[in-house]
């Protein structure tokens, strides 16, 4: 099975997808962003680069295929900790993920304005370096809207299930997808 969680930056999709990692036996975790990473240091300096690497087609594509090919060699679940915003990006991988014979499940963490504010102001990505941890909010910050944006006209509907995680912990959250999904292979 594969379960993309889904949501705004600050949510809880990494802590959650800890948090299945370790509840789900043979399951791994697997990040969309390395391929990401990968994309903006190839392209380094080159014209064509993109500020977004989800911009890229070639992102799109080379993470659908990456997620498959775990999916494939792991025979477990593969779980995906990774914010997609953009209708036309979700449509164009979580339909080949839903093909691939497997059951695809879209996890949307919902995070109202407020206690996510909070979440981000109390995040610290870097101990210790606050100029970074700080990039690292405003980021979050940026992202918010954009995530408030789909939550209030297409993200839900496209979900598996909504997680109001406002106001629950992370294990909240984690009891809370392992009893409203059907999480046998």
């Amino acid at each position: 099975m594969i379960i993309w969680v889904n949501g705004a930056s600050g949510a809880g999709k990494s802590t959650l997808a800890a948090g299945l990692r370790a509840a789900l036996s043979g399951s791994v975790v697997t990040n969309p962003e390395d391929v990401g990473t990968l994309l903006r240091q190839s392209l380094a300096g080159h014209p064509r680069r993109m500020r977004d690497y989800q911009d890229y087609p070639a992102w799109r594509r080379l993470s659908v295929q990456f997620i498959a090919e775990v999916h494939q060699l792991t025979k477990g679940p593969v779980i995906v900790p990774m914010s997609v915003l953009d209708q036309t990006y979700v449509r164009e991988m979580f339909g080949p993920l839903a093909e691939l014979g497997t059951p695809f499940h879209h996890v949307v963490l919902h995070a109202s304005p407020d206690p996510l504010e909070a979440r981000i102001a109390a995040s610290w990505e870097y101990p210790g370096d606050r100029e970074r941890s700080e990039a690292v909010r405003a980021h979050r910050r940026r992202r918010a809207t954009d995530y408030q944006e789909a939550a209030a006209t297409w993200l839900p509907g496209t979900a598996s299930q909504v997680i109001d995680t406002s106001h629950l912990t992370s294990e909240q959250t984690l009891q809370a997808v392992l009893t409203r999904l059907p999480l046998s292979p």
